[in-house]
């Protein structure tokens, strides 16, 4: 069952993913902003443990970094979908699931810097980003995970 449910919410990610790539696109269009390849850098660092220079842009890794963690993260949302974990509250909650995730593997790697250290445009244009991602991820999921059998029962804590 749980299985079921991460595969479905994989798919929910990979349609979180389209909805904020194509958002970004947008907004690079009326901002200017460049791609990042701090994704690829990432995923680099993690499988090889060699850090590329910040001028490094390998696009076909950070595809695999930005689909992936996508599919991933919303194998997560997925599998909350079928705990009861639903709706707009686990959409916003899941927000900072993905946003963990992306800072986690960015520093720990040192590929990243701090958000803190950011513009405020790159720190909304990020928030904003994984908050579409989620909420997204979260309405797919919502639609294609059924609820466990054991969560029907009952509500009561």
């Amino acid at each position: 069952m749980l299985g079921r449910a991460a595969l479905r919410g994989a798919l929910a990610g990979l349609a979180g993913t389209a909805a904020m790539t194509l958002a970004e696109k947008a907004e690079q269009q009326v901002t200017g902003r460049p791609d990042s390849y701090v994704p690829g850098r990432t995923l680099i660092a993690l499988t090889t443990r060699r850090r590329l220079p910040g001028s490094a842009r390998p696009p076909v890794v950070n595809h695999l970094m930005h689909w992936g963690t996508g599919a991933t993260v919303g194998a997560l949302r997925g599998v909350w979908a079928a705990s009861g974990l639903r709706g707009w509250r686990a959409s916003a909650w899941h927000t900072s699931v993905r946003l963990a995730t992306d800072q986690t593997l960015e520093n720990a790697t040192g590929v990243g810097d701090p958000p803190w250290t950011w513009s405020r445009r790159d720190q909304v244009v990020d928030v904003a980003g994984k908050a579409l991602y989620s909420f997204v991820t979260g309405a797919v999921a919502d639609r294609l995970v059924p609820l466990a059998p054991d969560r029907r029962r009952s509500t009561d804590s």
